[in-house]
């Protein structure tokens, strides 16, 4: 089972989760993540505040998982994705995250310190679990957050991992399908022959006989000739 069931990237919402007023571009805003209160999932619910709700929330209102300071900036309209199209890391991750399958989580993570480099996304907290370290990140300029569990991958696996990002992307996000292995018997071929079918059956036959008649010896010429 995966760290969290329910978790997919969520936006960044325009108005406030307190106050319902809308933000401002350019506001300074709180983004916080709290536990999902459904008893059924073991997911986070995000949601974004201005700063004075925020400041006003008293002991008794819900302990937040994470919370940090952002920016707020509206979210551009999101183009339709080509099928077709080869995935980019940022799309790969994104893909991954939503299936959120165990044996994806190494390939996530790589993923994420990637965008990180490249000033994509920014990790803004990380939280020890029982399952381990989730890091959270967010998108620096959709303001999407994402979450991806810190595998806590060996040195010498790295360069593994690497190569299965670089071959997913070189693939358009999916693994070619192992080819099936060829039967290492192979049947005998069979003997040509330029003989004849006749000559075949002759040849399968009892090599000492033949269609020509044995020579007579004398004794039974003289019987022949009598």
């Amino acid at each position: 089972m995966a760290f969290a069931d329910t978790w997919h990237i969520r936006s960044r919402a325009r108005q406030c989760a307190s106050t319902e007023q809308p933000f401002i571009e350019g506001e300074k805003i709180i983004t916080a993540l709290f536990p999902d209160p459904d008893p059924a999932s073991s997911g986070y619910v995000r949601k974004d505040f201005k700063i004075e709700a925020w400041d006003a929330r008293s002991d008794e209102d819900e302990v937040a998982f994470s919370f940090w300071r952002s920016t707020f900036v509206p979210t551009e309209s999101t183009e339709k994705v080509d099928p077709m199209k080869k995935e980019d890391p940022e799309t790969l991750l994104r893909r991954l995250i939503d299936e959120d399958e165990d044996h994806t989580e190494n390939v996530r993570y790589i993923l994420a310190v990637m965008l990180e480099r490249k000033k994509l996304l920014r990790e803004t907290d990380s939280q020890r679990t029982p399952s381990g370290i989730l890091r959270i990140y967010e998108h620096r300029k959709e303001g999407d957050i994402f979450i991806v569990r810190d595998p806590d991958i060996p040195l010498d696996d790295v360069e593994t991992v690497q190569e299965e990002v670089f071959a997913l992307l070189e693939s358009g996000g999916r693994l070619p399908e192992p080819e099936l292995e060829e039967s290492t018997e192979a049947e005998p071929a069979a003997e040509s022959s330029d003989s004849p079918p006749e000559a075949e059956a002759l040849a399968s036959a009892d090599p000492e006989a033949t269609d020509e008649p044995d020579e007579l010896t004398s004794e039974e010429e003289e019987k022949e000739t009598k």
